[in-house]
């Protein structure tokens, strides 16, 4: 039990460097290409390469996991993302951008995928809730300080890589003290079935929010700078806004995740869908007053910025232990796919219609799943209290 903890706090530090990795990357290079008059459109298209890389990953990774095990292929992932981080200073051309933005992708979603699946299994089921919720906090909070590292821009444009440089090597550094570990073997009768068909079928529901978290981090990443600079709003400004909707998701991380544990993944889910559409339908009362901006997306994050980890949690609930793993490939590919599509459809909706539709569209997304909560009631073991079910 001892050194399963230690192994826990190992991968919660690797993934908090992670988020403040993708924090930092992500809006650092929509600010470098606007600043070389790149449109919106193409920055989008560029910022894609990223997700196209994880989506083109995810349905491998699984292989590699089961072969090599968790710890191995964090670290192959890790030396990806190592690779490429150092390579993006020494071009310009948007081509070469786009290649490395997608190795880092790929060696992005094997590190997180590897990293979700060891906590998952490591985890307690009575306490999954809390335990995926801490690995939600830990990236929430790396993700929110990386923009802050827009502010060493001025003083070089090595140095935020160099940064992100030496807190890779901090990750190998503890990736090195823990061993490795396997997933769990699929029975042979679940061999007969197509575990694809079944994860779909009995996990549908929990595997939305990983679209939906998807979608909002990229539109907010990727898409708000832009949106930002165009209204007027200063780099400066931009780097203090854009952390408060992850600020917000740190804020309810573990309650949340605590709160699921007692009263059910999809009564947390569909309340916190309300909450954050309505935020992100007000939106555009905020005008320029950035306050206001702030204080809106801090209520959408601290509702729906731990989607991600609770779908998983909902998904452990209802699918043998051995099937996780596939369902965390899909859940991976939703992420993706929502992250290709977001920058693109962003960019097309600020240059022809309304800058702020962007947030009305992911108001309506959110409703959408509300909808689709109240709407299940296939009776299932998520509908109790996972406290309750293990104690039963």
């Amino acid at each position: 039990m001892a050194s399963s903890r230690f192994t826990f706090w190992v991968l919660i530090l690797v993934v908090a460097i992670a988020g403040l990795s993708q924090g930092l990357s992500i809006p650092l290079l929509a600010v470098l290409l606007e600043k070389q008059g790149v449109s919106s459109l193409m920055n989008g298209v560029n910022a894609a390469a990223l997700y196209i890389g994880m989506v083109l990953i995810n349905p491998f990774l699984e292989i590699p996991l089961r072969r090599l095990g968790y710890r191995t292929t964090i670290i192959c992932g890790l030396f990806l993302v190592t690779l490429a981080t150092a390579l993006i200073p020494m071009f310009s051309h948007l081509a070469v951008w786009f290649a490395l933005r997608f190795l880092m992708g790929v060696g992005d979603t094997a590190l997180h995928y590897s990293s979700q699946m060891w906590l998952t299994k490591i985890s307690a089921p009575e306490n999954r809730g809390r335990d995926l919720s801490i690995y939600g906090l830990a990236y929430g909070v790396g993700f929110s300080a990386g923009p802050l590292g827009l502010n060493l821009l001025p003083l070089g444009l090595w140095v935020p890589f160099g940064v992100l440089l030496f807190l890779y090597a901090v990750a190998f550094l503890l990736l090195g003290q823990i061993k490795n570990e396997y997933p769990d073997a699929i029975a042979a009768s679940e061999k007969k079935q197509n575990k694809y068909a079944v994860v779909l079928r009995y996990g549908w529901l929990a595997l939305i929010p990983s679209f939906l978290y998807g979608y909002m981090e990229t539109s907010l990443n990727g898409s708000f700078p832009v949106y930002a600079m165009r209204s007027g709003i200063s780099l400066e400004w931009v780097s203090v806004i854009l952390p408060s909707f992850v600020v917000g998701s740190i804020i309810l991380q573990m309650p949340l995740g605590t709160l699921s544990d007692r009263l059910g993944r999809k009564r947390v889910m569909t309340a916190c869908a309300l909450i954050g559409g309505a935020a992100f339908f007000l939106f555009p009362l905020s005008g320029e007053n950035v306050w206001l901006m702030m204080l809106l997306l801090a209520i959408a994050g601290a509702a729906v910025g731990s989607f991600y980890s609770l779908g998983l949690a909902f998904a452990a609930d209802v699918l043998p232990a051995s099937m996780v793993p596939t369902a965390g490939i899909i859940a991976g590919i939703n992420f993706g796919v929502a992250s290709i599509l977001a920058p693109s459809l962003n960019g097309v909706l600020m240059d022809v219609w309304e800058p702020w539709t962007i947030f009305w569209l992911m108001g309506a997304f959110l409703l959408v799943f509300a909808a689709a909560c109240l709407a299940s009631r296939r009776g299932t073991p998520h509908e109790q209290p996972v406290a309750a079910r293990h104690n039963t």
